[in-house]
């Protein structure tokens, strides 16, 4: 065995490359997190051939990054899910998504806002008409566990953006300012002071960051929020919907943006970027308001 293979054999890269360095197997992973898990699905959305993806998905079954679960007796149907070590690769899926987005698809710069028709605009936008991954849920300020989506027939306004500050609690952006990561406490104070409206027009309101359950909640007793904010620290959310991101000290953050979701979980209007907070949260209330009358 040569010395390059010992290193190789003690090394975390090499291993976790070993099991999911592949194009294809990053892009099953990718799929399976955005809620399609079925066979036909996988082939559609990846274009790939069934031979490919049986070989992939057969791989990433044996190494414990997937499991199988039958949902039809007869014939016998299989979807795959991704295991507690599956969703451990999910943060990777976004860091990699995150830099490619900075370093490819953009010109380098360390930002939190984003071009009108860039790359991410164009992912946004082509959300509407898709649904939000069913089976999420993300902790929220109530100290209960939350499906982003509202239980109830009525549409839900998903408001995303960076991280808000709370007094003696780091919101996480250290060093120098980063554009268009500013603004979250007035996003938060603008819903709030709309939640009245959306409440009577029977819409639901939740915001998410990328924050621990600790800073939102307290962020949410300090600013008296009549809704839930709900963490996504896990990135579950995240990568389900290929959210943009980008990197503040070290964590990853969603960029601001707004979805106008129906009970059906389809994603029926998006706004991104966000550049006018009070705008914004104005259309996103007329948008919303619209689904529920309509």
């Amino acid at each position: 065995m040569s010395s390059r293979r010992v290193t190789d054999d003690a090394c975390g890269i090499a291993q976790a490359a070993a099991v999911v360095g592949d194009w294809w197997s990053l892009l099953v992973l990718r799929e399976i997190a955005r809620g399609h898990v079925r066979f036909d699905r996988l082939a559609g959305e990846l274009g790939v051939s069934r031979k490919v993806l049986t070989e992939r998905l057969r791989a990433l079954t044996e190494h414990h990054v997937l499991e199988r679960r039958l949902y039809q007796d007869r014939p016998p149907r299989y979807e795959y899910v991704l295991t507690e070590q599956g969703r451990g690769l999910v943060p990777v899926l976004v860091a990699l998504q995150d830099w490619a987005d900075r370093w490819l698809l953009g010109d380098g710069t360390l930002t939190g806002e984003a071009a009108d028709h860039g790359a991410e605009a164009q992912r946004v936008a082509s959300l509407v008409g898709q649904a939000v991954p069913a089976g999420l849920r993300l902790p929220g300020t109530d100290g209960r566990s939350h499906d982003p989506v509202a239980a109830a027939p009525r549409p839900t306004v998903l408001f995303a953006y960076p991280a808000a500050g709370v007094p003696g609690v780091p919101a996480g952006l250290a060093g120098p300012p980063i554009p268009g990561s500013a603004g979250c406490t007035l996003e938060n104070r603008q819903f709030r002071a709309a939640w009245p409206r959306f409440e009577a027009a029977g819409i639901a309101v939740h915001g998410v960051s990328t924050q621990t359950p600790g800073e939102q909640a307290a962020f949410a007793r300090a600013e008296d929020l009549p809704f839930p904010l709900l963490s996504d620290a896990r990135l579950q959310l995240t990568a389900g919907l290929r959210l943009p991101t980008f990197r503040a000290g070290q964590d990853l953050r969603i960029k601001r943006l707004v979805l106008v979701v129906g009970p059906d979980r389809t994603v029926r209007h998006t706004l991104f970027p966000v550049t006018d907070i009070p705008s914004a949260v104005e259309q996103a209330f007329t948008l919303a308001a619209g689904d529920a009358t309509g």
